[in-house]
């Protein structure tokens, strides 16, 4: 089978596609990462090119050494990964050291894997350990209403966590454990990576104040899940202060009752 062809980078492609779409992605803007899987590795690496030379990742990930990454390429346009996919993605692989990576395949004509890889792995080894392994997508989106939001709302993550879970029931059911805050930092920088990846020791979001969103997942459905559910509660919120504010609300002990039911915990450190 094709690299092309396969199910896994087909469905990235349709990933990226939908979220230009959407208008998270303008020029340029967001990237992606996935970790494949040891099928996934099987299905295509009689079709890998392991010529290239090992490059500086910027950071170190040895928890992540020797696997493969479907990653977007720095400068490539999501409108693009449908109808150029091998100058806008590409698949690396990590030494054996988690501190280089090589390309084995796409990012045709010099390119490079998204600027913000070192954010990228460093979180995608978080959540694999926290996970069990079980978590194998990083996606970073700008969502128009989650940016004004950051101008708006307190930036710290009891705020934004009670105030997304507020909107719509279905928010503490898929994000129990809240929502993580960066503030402004520069991006693709080792900084922003490190503070990220300290959120992620938690949580499944990270607000980046006045650029974005970050979001991880275990796969490609439920991280856009999140995205979606998480950009809806913010639209929804931006609705309600508009006509003037919360009247009446879903209660501390509303969240509590939430928790049978449906097997999760709500962190308590975000309840009153």
């Amino acid at each position: 089978m094709e690299i092309l062809e396969t199910p896994f980078v087909k469905r990235f492609i349709s990933f990226c596609l939908e979220g230009y779409q959407r208008g998270w992605h303008e020029r340029n803007g967001g990237n992606f990462s996935y970790r494949m899987n040891d099928e996934e590795v099987a299905m295509v690496k009689d079709k890998l090119v392991y010529n290239e030379d090992w490059k500086e990742i910027g950071t170190e990930v040895p928890t992540l050494a020797e696997e493969y990454f479907l990653v977007k390429c720095t400068g490539a346009y999501m409108m693009n990964m449908g109808s150029d996919p091998k100058h806008c993605l590409g698949i690396i692989q990590v030494d054996k050291t988690g501190t280089k990576y090589r390309i084995l395949f796409g990012m045709e004509d010099g390119r490079r894997p998204t600027s913000e890889l070192p954010a990228h792995l460093m979180n995608l080894a978080v959540v694999k350990e926290r996970t069990n392994g079980k978590y194998r997508v990083v996606y970073h989106c700008h969502p128009a209403t989650i940016i004004a939001l950051t101008f708006v709302l307190p930036l710290d993550a009891k705020t934004w966590s009670h105030y997304f879970w507020e909107m719509m029931t279905e928010c503490p059911i898929i994000f129990p454990a809240g929502i993580g805050v960066v503030p402004w930092m520069v991006p693709g920088q080792k900084e922003i990576a490190v503070a990220t990846s300290e959120l992620m020791k938690k949580y499944d979001v990270a607000i980046w104040a006045h650029h974005g969103i970050f979001v991880t997942g275990e796969d490609f459905d439920s991280t856009w899940g999140l995205i979606d559910c998480v950009e809806k509660s913010a639209q929804i919120l931006v609705k309600v202060l508009a006509m003037g504010g919360i009247k009446q609300t879903i209660t501390n002990d509303n969240f509590r009752e939430l928790e049978k039911p449906f097997g999760i915990k709500i962190n308590p450190e975000f309840l009153d």
